[in-house]
């Protein structure tokens, strides 16, 4: 049995993300990485920028977090997303992202696993940043402008 089958029936349609449980919250994610990607957000404008750098935790391929479960205490400024503070953080997350999506009353992309039963859906799709990012250990973070990209998504 799929762990898909354990949840409840199409619950990010039929459920506030606060009602969620934590293994639906979870699947909410698609797996794209892109919010562990450096951004840069404009002091006057509020505009965010990705950046092709990755947070250290993240492997680039798999777009997966090495230590999910310990990422907090290995990188203090990494951000947990809560049904609780999602609507401060929901404007900087990709637009594709299920979260977001989700939030902003949209559907969920026809690649999102939970839609298309397919675990690897979003890698398979090109929907990550898998092969696509670099390490912020290989780079100088005096140099991270330099790395903003606009073709990412």
């Amino acid at each position: 049995m799929s762990k898909q089958n354990e949840y409840r029936a199409r619950f990010w349609e039929n459920y506030r993300l606060e009602e969620l449980n934590n293994d639906e919250w979870e699947a909410l994610c698609d797996g794209c990485g892109k919010c562990c990607l450096r951004k840069i957000e404009d002091a006057d404008t509020n505009e965010i920028f990705y950046t092709n750098v990755s947070c250290k935790l993240l492997d680039i391929k798999t777009s997966r977090c090495k230590n999910y479960k310990n990422r907090k205490k290995l990188v203090p400024d990494c951000i947990i997303l809560t049904p609780e503070n999602i609507g401060e953080i929901a404007y900087w997350m990709p637009e594709t992202c299920g979260y977001r999506r989700i939030f902003y009353g949209n559907s969920l992309e026809p690649w999102h696993p939970l839609i298309s039963n397919d675990a690897s859906s979003a890698i398979t799709s090109g929907e990550t940043i898998a092969n696509q990012a670099i390490s912020e250990l290989d780079i100088n973070e005096e140099d991270l402008e330099d790395y903003i990209k606009t073709d990412l998504f």
